[in-house]
């Protein structure tokens, strides 16, 4: 054998292992960098689910006030007393779930203009829940106004929320 050869074999078996050193390495970095792709990934698609579950929730909840509101409301006089405070404390509890619905998606978004429009819906609903055994039945169909309106907006939120991408 060869100087050359020697030499030549003396660099191969020195530099052949730490290429396949060096390779690994960025391997294991690239690797490193997609399961933190993929973590954060996952994280955003949970946050989103559990937004829109709740989103979901919150709708029902939305539509039991109203109907529950609405039993109160054309109950009126023709109704039994305690008929209507059984109606009145079912309608009183599904504002309840949709407040303690409405406080989880606010807390769940870092606006503050959002918690305070969640909030202001809570509040319009159990006034409108307090004012419906009290509504003429020629106004019943504005009873819900102001309430559709905030409602409408929070829908809205929940729709930008399920287009968004994770």
């Amino acid at each position: 054998m060869s100087e050359r050869e020697s030499a030549v074999r003396a660099v191969l078996v020195t530099y052949f292992p730490m290429l396949i050193a060096a390779l690994s390495l960025i391997t294991s970095i690239f690797n490193g960098y997609l399961n933190n792709k993929f973590v954060g990934i996952i994280q955003g698609n949970l946050g989103r689910g559990e937004y829109m579950r709740t989103c979901k929730e919150i709708i029902d909840a939305y539509f039991q006030v109203k109907f529950r509101t609405g039993l109160i409301a054309s109950g009126g006089a023709a109704a039994p007393a305690t008929a209507m405070s059984v109606q009145q404390i079912e309608a009183a509890n599904a504002v309840s779930h949709f407040a303690a619905l409405g406080t989880y998606l606010a807390n769940l978004r870092d606006d503050e203009s959002v918690r305070e429009r969640y909030t202001e819906l809570s509040r319009e609903l159990e006034r409108t829940v307090a004012a419906a055994d009290r509504t003429p039945t020629a106004e019943r169909s504005s009873l819900f106004e102001p309430a559709d309106r905030l409602f409408a907006e929070m829908n809205d939120d929940c729709v930008k929320s399920a287009k968004a991408a994770p």
